[in-house]
């Protein structure tokens, strides 16, 4: 038994009172710029301690020391062909994860920039599959104050100067700001897709700044979700007795994060010039109100020599709060030299009266039409369908983002109101509800316009798209759209927005190295807005930023609740993809690295792991640990998950058009039944999502996974009209059902396996994700209540209450005597994902407390002040000691799981309903999943094949 009591006594409330002085609180109390009464917290000053990554066993390294070896192999092979790994557990990154990370800047799908919970912008992907965490610490807002005539002035950058580097006095660089925050009375509070930071008092005691941070991330709206862009609102209320001069600035490198500013040929210019086609463009803009002026610098460098030097531009902002206003007429800058980094910069100033208030809005906005997989096809992205691929796109992009901001936080409110105002869930909850979704964002997201398809080609030398991708820097005004409004003060009026487009002549390629329904009343809501038409894109996300693989099919299971409760069109199209590929076969040669076998990259009739890594939808399989066709839960999760969403939307032309494929998975899944029982038998290896977990004949996982399968098999094919296969089903689960609660039924939980391990008897907290599908898919239980509520209580009091008193989730594997199952790496995990997921599990067996109790763990453990700093960067696994693997997930979007389960959408609620115990006569000849039957409905024909896919499809 594991025991200890590392963290404080839990709380229930992080009002924000314990963070912000009440008067402080009341004079925000407009305009949204008090922090919500639900969010996570954080002072600036607080210690962003780096992170203990996972380390195997000596014994864990010995079973693993050959498939360690054809890693390493296999590693160098892919980096001298210019590609990187998908998986790649040698190369270490230079900037080492720290606990700083906060909300993540933009919509979905067009690469994205994180912000930390201090100010710094980190986190870069703007290139598919590619992940720079380190900060680029000259892009900060900053901040001038003047009083009593100029004799009283404060100039600080709106962060604490905890960074190595900074505060050399004699440096041309940033070095030479003011890095005069200590953080001591700021703070951070995040409600994902907004954030707010508080300076109470600093630099300036009499002057009170809240700052918030708007992204487009609005469910069922499939235009503005896709935006490259964030709003950040400053508003100001001077506390003192005297009118002040405020400046906002805002500087930007010509950067897409890593060493990318030093790599030369960076331009600087006005934003009125148009020319070319760059792939990536970043503009920074202000809005010019009446009260508001704006001036811009269109180019300063960080080093001794540059034309205007940051000391320089520092310098002036301290001495006039703004720049020269003829700067609006400059030219295109010189392009930058190598080593040599161009930045720009934006002013916002405005006299802030006695008692008075002002509102200050910058935007940030960064354009990347077009990506390109390294061995396959060009796409361009989502929002290029709204705004085109020519570099004003970014600009455009700026000024709208300052024009529809308060839109989108009314759309936000709205969707996010209803969940905050439910006094019957926990505080942690909401929020942390809400935080869990930075990973659309922040996960490596592409959302294309699927319209192009068609004209895409594969990689060559005369197909490859080729892209200039300059950044410029320059600023010039833009005038305002008719109808437009900004608001100061209760005064309303628009001279425009005015701000810097920054140009980089780089290619955008990935680089070649380097409760129950009847307790909750509030139900899903499915009327999505329209666009032009329904098509929504293609939409990949990755399994996590060191695991490079698009859509990772077992990790999705998990995750697509989250998908499908807020963009229900994008879900739907992930399973039509996964639909089309089971009826594909790849036949190209393929090694998988734990055994050195070979085989091929894709069997028809087998779901792929993943939809690939530098070729997706094209080059399946990028996984290739294990033969993934011989997995046992990949086809059943296809079949639950597809069911899911047909019950939940209703949508028959979906169920039509995903029936063929569903049919196949489940004929598939025949061969594994080696005693003819009903059952599939696991093969002896980890041919499972827990991939280093050894599973002998009947496994509780996969063998509930198929018994749910059955089910939502037979009832999709009843109510599509394929009756035949309807009960074929049905008889198959009778026989199944008996054969995997006599094998593997303890009395009171279901045994890990049917084998004679030393770890057969363990209590997998992932038992019933079988049942958990089936609950939330409104089907009938697959076993008797107190089977459920018994297997489902001993998880609970074994799994989570024996791991450190419950505050760190639920580890995988615990023995029947109170030890922790440490037969491998991942039985002595805690999966944060699969903690959610068996939390909504509870809810949906009526065991609420149990539910909460055992996800507040992960809250605990990863998001509180007492964790270990995995705010934002949920990562797959940690040890019981705290110690990560994998950060960045997809698998902890299963938290949304438990939402699904608080309020069951009416569709699923009303759905027609099977008695899978209705036994059918059928002889035994016809219990085969696999034979025909010419009374079937005929739909096969409506399923859609890949086209111009290598793949050979037999659809």
């Amino acid at each position: 038994m594991v025991t200890g009591n590392i963290f404080h006594c839990r709380k229930n409330s992080w009002p924000p009172e314990e963070y912000i002085s009440r008067n402080t609180l009341q004079l925000f109390d407009f305009d949204s710029a008090a922090p919500p009464k639900q969010a996570w917290r954080r002072r600036l000053n607080s210690h962003a301690n780096i992170l203990k990554e996972f380390s195997v066993t000596f014994k864990e390294a010995i079973k693993m020391v050959r498939l360690g070896i054809r890693l390493w192999s296999y590693v160098r092979e892919e980096a001298s062909h210019g590609r990187k790994a998908p998986i790649d557990p040698f190369t270490r990154e230079s900037c080492k994860p720290s606990a700083s990370q906060g909300v993540p800047l933009g919509g979905m799908g067009s690469g994205s920039i994180s912000r930390g919970f201090r100010g710094e912008f980190r986190q870069w992907q703007i290139v598919p599959g590619t992940c720079d965490a380190s900060p680029v610490m000259a892009n900060q807002f900053s901040i001038f104050i003047s009083r009593d005539g100029g004799n009283k002035k404060y100039a600080s950058v709106l962060a604490p100067g905890q960074h190595e580097g900074l505060g050399k006095a004699s440096d041309e660089g940033i070095s030479s700001w003011g890095w005069n925050l200590s953080g001591q009375h700021s703070t951070y509070h995040a409600l994902f897709p907004r954030a707010w930071t508080i300076y109470d008092g600093e630099p300036d005691p009499d002057l009170k700044v809240s700052c918030r941070q708007i992204s487009p991330f609005i469910p069922h709206n499939y235009r503005d979700s896709s935006l490259p862009t964030a709003v950040f609102v400053y508003t100001l209320v001077n506390a003192g007795k005297e009118r002040a001069k405020v400046s906002l600035l805002f500087t930007w490198a010509n950067s897409i994060g890593g060493s990318s500013h030093l790599s030369g040929d960076h331009v600087n210019e006005p934003f009125m010039t148009a020319k070319g086609n760059p792939p990536v463009t970043f503009a920074v803009a202000a809005s010019e109100t009446q009260n508001v002026s704006v001036t811009v610098l269109p180019c300063f460098g960080l080093t001794e020599g540059s034309s205007v030097t940051a000391r320089e531009m520092w310098d002036k902002m301290v001495q006039d709060g703004q720049f020269d206003r003829e700067n609006f007429n400059c030219g295109p800058s010189m392009p930058s030299s190598p080593g040599e980094t161009l930045c720009a910069a934006v002013s916002a100033s405005a006299w802030v009266e006695a008692h008075g208030k002002c509102t200050i809005a910058f935007s940030l906005a960064w354009s990347s039409p077009k990506i390109k997989f390294l061995k396959g096809s060009s796409y361009r992205r989502r929002y290029t369908k709204f705004y085109g691929t020519s570099e004003r796109a970014a600009l455009n992009l700026a000024h709208d983002a300052l024009t529809n901001y308060k839109q989108w936080e009314e759309d936000i409110e709205k969707w996010q109101s209803p969940i905050l105002m439910d006094e019957r869930l926990p505080e942690w909850y909401k929020f942390t509800l809400f935080n869990e979704l930075y990973f659309l964002v922040a996960g490596g997201t592409v959302w294309i316009d699927s319209s192009l398809l068609s004209s895409n080609v594969k990689s060559g030398e005369d197909s490859l798209i080729k892209e200039s991708l300059d950044v410029k820097v320059t600023e010039a005004e833009v005038k305002c759209r008719r109808g437009t409004v900004f608001e100061r003060n209760s005064t309303s009026g628009c001279n425009g927005s005015a701000g810097v487009g920054l140009k980089q002549n780089r290619v955008s390629t990935i680089p070649q190295n380097k409760g129950s329904s009847k307790n909750f009343s509030q139900h899903l809501k499915w009327q999505d807005q329209q666009d032009d038409n329904d098509d929504v894109g293609r939409f990949l996300y990755l399994e996590g930023v060191e695991y490079i693989m698009w859509c990772t099919y077992d990790v999705h299971f998990y995750a697509s609740f989250a998908l499908l409760e807020l963009f229900p069109k994008i879900e739907l199209n992930i399973q039509r993809d996964f639909a089309k590929a089971v009826l594909s076969e790849d036949g190209r040669r393929v090694k998988f690295l734990a055994e050195g076998n070979y085989g091929i990259r894709k069997v028809r009739g087998a779901v792929p792991h993943d939809l690939g890594t530098h070729d997706p939808w094209d080059e399946m399989n990028a996984y290739n640990i294990h033969d993934t066709s011989k997995w046992k839960d990949l086809n059943p999760k296809f079949v639950l998950q597809v069911y899911r969403d047909f019950a939940a939307t209703g949508d028959m032309a979906f169920g039509v058009d995903v029936w063929p494929a569903v049919r196949t998975a489940m004929e598939y899944m025949e061969q594994f039944d080696r005693d003819d029982d009903g059952l599939v038998e696991n093969d002896g290896f980890p041919d499972q999502t827990y991939d280093a977990w050894t599973v002998h004949g009947v496994s509780s996982y996969c063998g509930c996974l198929w018994l749910a399968a059955l089910q939502a098999a037979a009832a999709m094919a009843q109510q599509l009209g394929d009756k035949f296969f309807a009960e074929t089903c049905k008889s198959k689960f009778f026989d199944a059902k008996s054969a995997f609660e006599k094998k593997l039924w303890n009395g009171s939980y279901f045994n890990y396996d049917s084998g004679s391990s030393s770890n057969s008897k363990s209590i997998q907290a992932d038992q019933l994700a079988g049942q958990w599908y089936t609950a939330s898919s409104g089907l009938a239980p697959l076993f008797e209540e107190f089977k459920i509520k018994s297997a489902l209580q001993k998880i609970y009091d074994f799994n989570v209450m024996k791991v450190k008193g419950g505050r760190m989730g639920a580890v995988n594997g615990m023995h029947p005597n109170g030890k922790v199952d440490e037969s491998c790496m991942q039985s002595r995990e805690i999966w944060t994902g699969v903690t959610y997921a068996v939390a909504a599990n509870m809810i949906l067996a009526g065991m609420e407390d149990e539910a909460f109790t055992t996800a507040e763990g992960i809250f605990i453990a990863g998001w509180s002040e007492e964790g270990f700093g995995y705010w934002f960067q949920t990562p797959e696994a940690w040890t019981i000691d705290g110690h990560f693997r994998s950060l960045i997930y997809m698998r902890p979007l299963a938290i949304w799981g438990m939402q699904w389960a608080l309020s069951i959408p009416k569709a699923i609620l009303e759905a027609p309903k099977i008695n899978m115990m209705d036994r059918i006569l059928i002889s035994p000849a016809t219990f085969s999943l696999s034979l025909t039957e010419t009374g079937v409905r005929k739909i096969a024909d409506k399923a859609k094949c890949f086209g111009n896919s290598v793949l050979q499809c037999s659809c």
